[in-house]
């Protein structure tokens, strides 16, 4: 061995062979259910407002995030159609590479068969897995980057080949085009590395290669931020200003259910296990490098648990590879294993996908994850129909202005053209859209703060306070649909006023 290849293991690697076939059949029947459910209840306001920027803004970049994930739903819709179907199919598919490469991890870490197919089964019925996959949501994509990094760390380090540095590099390239927290994951996995070793790594020249090629492929992103004076960073301190505190308190709850209840028991074994199983020591890393950044989200944006999830899934691969040894040749341990995870993964798949019927939803909201995507249609509805109220002369001059990019999204899937004004919004990326022209002196404001409505606008009344016609109780509901008249200042001047950076909620 060289320098540049340094043999991080004395004797031989960990790996076993994958067992494909067991593998692939969880990952391809997930994907099936997947896109069972995938019609099922409505758009997630992100989705909405991913297909609206794609459609009408397809940038290199937008405040709030990278570009992918508008470009992803735009090119679905072109190629499938522009249907909930259509969009949710990356989701099942990037499901289904999770399960492969959370088996394949299992493998690299020893794990035989059974090791394999508890990864698999695990990850298939998380709920973390399982509502990243059902929707379009930035952490689809991320979450599959997550975990193909981490794979790829553990086959540099274990079999001492540094090739895999040049792969883990250019996945965390691509990946900074959905989401950028993915930086997060190589730092603090090199600091696990600098903290606990082993550190030969840093002998390799292929690792700073490897961080070179992340920092090439991922180099748009970076020229966006600097041209727009670092726009994430405002969104992170809206995310912060906005649920930073609460996320902060329930951090450790949130762990717990992001996963499972059952599955988070096989990810603690595994964060306990690799700091104190001799032959792990040189995947010590990983766990120091989880802390690490469970200490870093707890900082950032809104210290959401999720940011560290995909950490998780390294975690529970090697708690199954406990849970092997535990139950070799105890059929009693085994079905004790067996049912905790058949028990725990039931009960994830019904918090997490629309399996009750949507008419019976107000009876079970409190167990789904699914309620910010019903009831859309109907708030077009009710904004359509206030719109339509007004006096014919005042329709002409008059405009919607939203509070969040939900409602927006929505409005511009369900709404029809001929029967609606031009949308606005001062939230994340669609402020910049705006302002609406002078001449709209008539506003139908939508979830708009009434405090700042009375401060630009002579007057305002409530016409209509939004339902989705189920129910049930979602972010949507209780909204007021304000009609407001005559300005008191220009749309120029008052617009930064409804500007506001954060998530939908």
């Amino acid at each position: 061995m060289t320098a540049e290849q340094p043999r991080t293991q004395s004797t031989d690697s960990l790996a076993v062979r994958l067992h494909r076939r067991p593998v692939w059949a969880v990952a391809a029947a997930l994907a099936v259910v997947l896109l069972a459910f995938a019609n099922e209840y409505g758009y997630h306001p992100d989705e909405m407002y991913f297909r609206m920027l794609g459609e009408h803004d397809l940038a290199w970049g937008y405040v709030d995030q990278p570009p992918m994930l508008p470009l992803l739903v735009h090119a679905c819709t072109l190629v499938l159609g522009d249907s909930l179907w259509a969009i949710r199919v990356p989701g099942a598919l990037a499901a289904a590479a999770i399960v492969v490469l959370g088996a394949s991890i299992a493998a690299e870490l020893g794990g035989r068969r059974r090791a394999q197919l508890m990864t698999a089964a695990g990850l298939a019925t998380s709920a973390m897995v399982l509502g990243f996959a059902h929707w379009i949501l930035t952490s689809t994509i991320d979450t599959v980057a997550w975990c193909a990094v981490l794979l790829f760390m553990l086959r540099a380090v274990l079999r001492g080949d540094g090739r895999w540095w040049l792969a883990a590099g250019a996945t965390v390239g691509v990946a900074l085009y959905a989401k950028f927290i993915i930086l997060l994951l190589p730092v603090s996995l090199l600091a696990g590395l600098l903290l606990v070793g082993p550190r030969s790594v840093f002998r390799d020249r292929r690792l700073y290669q490897g961080m070179a090629l992340a920092l090439v492929i991922g180099s748009p992103n970076l020229i966006y931020q600097i041209a727009n004076n670092f726009p994430q960073l405002q969104m992170a301190e809206g995310l912060a200003e906005a649920d930073g505190s609460v996320n902060r308190q329930v951090f450790f709850i949130n762990l717990v259910f992001l996963f499972g209840p059952a599955q988070a028991f096989f990810w603690v074994t595994g964060l306990i296990k690799v700091f104190r199983e001799r032959r792990w020591r040189y995947v010590r890393a990983l766990g120091a490098g989880y802390l690490v950044a469970t200490a870093a989200a707890l900082m950032i944006e809104g210290g959401r648990s999720d940011y560290t999830g995909g950490f998780l899934m390294g975690l529970f691969a090697a708690g199954c590879v406990i849970a092997e040894r535990w139950t070799a040749h105890r059929k009693g341990r085994l079905a004790l294993v067996a049912g905790g995870l058949a028990v725990g993964g039931a009960l994830q798949v019904a918090l997490a996908l629309p399996v009750v019927p949507e008419r019976k939803l107000a009876d079970f909201q409190y167990f789904s994850l699914s309620l910010e995507s019903v009831g859309w249609p109907h708030v077009v509805r009710q904004v359509t129909d206030a719109y339509q109220a007004l006096p014919a002369a005042e329709r002409d001059r008059a405009v919607i202005v939203t509070e969040n990019f939900g409602e927006a999204g929505a409005l511009d899937r369900f709404g029809s053209p001929s029967s609606l004004p031009a949308v606005y919004s001062g939230h994340n990326q669609l402020y910049a859209w705006g302002p609406p022209p002078e001449s709209a002196d008539v506003v139908v404001a939508v979830g708009i703060d009434r405090a700042l409505l009375d401060r630009e606008f002579e007057s305002c009344s409530v016409v209509a306070e939004l339902d989705n016609g189920l129910g049930v109780t979602n972010p949507e509901k209780g909204k007021k649909i304000t009609v407001c008249r005559e300005p008191r200042r220009p749309w120029m001047k008052m617009w930064p006023d409804f500007r506001h950076y954060n998530g939908y909620m």
